[in-house]
């Protein structure tokens, strides 16, 4: 493996899972170039400021800023230790008033009681998940009664073409594929929004219970 392919093998290794001083810097690299998405994203859901709101995968935490202006509580769920070090810095003040919660786990086993959330986002997740049914089960045992769910991925097809992605490790489902799984979850897709973002395009399932 030449120079080229073993940095972007590691690149691509911490998009899935930040680790040290480097994930952190990826981090605030997710922040930045994810920032429209997640902001529509978390848009989506439509929140009126009364909600029990859950981020998966936070990654850099931008989306948990968001939430805490505009739900009553917020939890966030994450793989990295890295992600989740660098949340508790950023949000010391919010954990500390019992308005955010964070927890490690995977999208598979989600940390959380049923029914415990009553709007879930999660953006650029479903590419590191190999069992997408379970995955999606667990949204749906935690999501509450009439809550919503929003799913965020980038255009398959483009993002296909991308060899960095899909030589190490991605996992690009089809949009029809994805939905599938949704409604076999108990997660009828209500609204699929598009839009142009980085040159990739990008894609919001929007769900519920």
């Amino acid at each position: 493996m030449g120079l080229r392919e073993r940095f972007q093998a590691g690149l691509a290794r911490q998009l899935g899972h930040p680790s040290g001083l480097r994930g952190r810097f990826v981090g605030s690299a997710l922040n930045r170039r994810n920032r429209e998405a997640v902001v529509k994203a978390v848009a989506a859901l439509e929140l009126s400021g009364a909600e029990r709101a859950l981020d998966i995968g936070f990654g850099g935490g931008l989306g948990l800023g968001l939430l805490l202006r505009k739900a009553a509580t917020v939890q966030g769920v994450e793989i990295s230790k890295t992600m989740l070090d660098r949340a508790r810095g950023t949000f010391r003040r919010e954990i500390a008033a019992g308005r955010l919660v964070l927890s490690e786990g995977p999208m598979t086993a989600l940390p959380l009681d049923d029914g415990s959330a009553d709007a879930i986002v999660t953006t650029n997740t479903v590419y590191f998940v190999d069992d997408l049914a379970a995955a999606f089960a667990e949204v749906a045992r935690v999501l509450a009664p009439g809550g919503r769910f929003v799913l965020g991925i980038g255009d398959p097809e483009l993002m296909g073409r991308a060899r960095m992605l899909t030589d190490n490790g991605f996992r690009i489902r089809p949009v029809a594929e994805i939905e599938a799984a949704l409604a076999a979850a108990g997660l009828g897709s209500s609204r699929h929004e598009r839009f142009a973002h980085r040159g990739l395009g990008f894609h919001l399932l929007v769900t519920g219970k």
